[in-house]
């Protein structure tokens, strides 16, 4: 990078706390300037402040809460205007945003996995998880006329694989919590709220199979690759051209105390 562009890196890391290790290598290996990072599960008096400054960023933007959820953006560069968003009338530490170099507005957004049971009636953590896209994206497509004209950068954990080659297995997988149709259409109305472009697929289109999440469940992920690309990144329209490149860090994915997801990253022009 020559000062002209800037990194940012997506991650759920699945305890802030317990990859702390893992960060230092994904700076090592990516250098971002930004790292928005899901899933914390720490609260704002246990969150790692003075080690993460001390790997090169100082300005950090938390919505924590104990023991699980929360959201951050880590940035070697000032963050204006931070807001903690809540939806579904739930304070559950999964949206935050901020302001990079005066123009650009960063949402890091953790979506609810949903449980196993892909029926909204009897599992309300299906249910919450549809809603909570619903109701990010009625208030984008409320709002289009101020959020149209914004340069937005939206990442996160979706918990939706929506292509089908986003997933090991589209037919076994439709059935499955994060590849059912509803909730395919459901970020899909997200994506088309504000016309997002997914970063990912524009680098790498389908049919080429992407993931960025692989079960814990299975000990032989690397030998029969079966992950799901839960992790994204988006841009709207107006910053599109300015996308340089983007990448997932699978090699995380083999390291001692691995999250069961990994790092995706953009480069932009500022």
């Amino acid at each position: 990078m020559d000062g002209t562009t800037f990194k940012l890196a997506s991650w759920n890391v699945n305890s802030i706390r317990i990859r702390l290790d893992l960060l230092k290598k994904l700076i090592e290996s990516e250098n971002p300037d930004i790292i928005c990072i899901q899933e914390v599960k720490a609260k704002e008096e246990d969150f790692p402040f003075e080690e993460i400054e001390a790997m090169g960023y100082p300005h950090i933007a938390l919505y924590g809460m104990p023991g699980y959820n929360g959201v951050a953006i880590l940035s070697k560069t000032r963050l204006n205007a931070v807001d903690r968003k809540d939806w579904v009338g739930k304070s559950d530490a999964r949206h935050i945003t901020a302001q990079i170099f005066d123009d650009l507005e960063i949402n890091n957004i953790y979506i609810p996995a949903g449980g196993d049971i892909p029926d909204p009636i009897v599992n309300l953590s299906f249910a919450h998880k549809l809603t909570f896209m619903d109701d990010i994206a009625e208030y984008w497509e409320q709002h289009k006329d101020d959020y149209g004209q914004r340069k937005l950068i939206v990442c996160g954990d979706f918990n939706v694989a929506p292509r089908e080659h986003d997933v090991w297995n589209h037919k076994q997988m439709l059935k499955i919590v994060s590849h059912t149709p509803v909730e395919i259409e459901r970020l899909t109305r997200l994506q088309l709220s504000l016309d997002f472009v997914d970063v990912l697929r524009h680098f790498y289109p389908e049919p080429q199979k992407l993931y960025s999440w692989w079960s814990y469940r299975n000990p032989n992920w690397q030998t029969n690759d079966k992950g799901r690309r839960l992790d994204h990144i988006w841009v709207s329209p107006n910053i599109a051209d300015r996308i340089v490149s983007a990448k997932i860090c699978r090699f995380m994915r083999a390291e001692q105390r691995p999250s069961d997801h990994v790092p995706v990253v953009v480069e932009i022009k500022k």
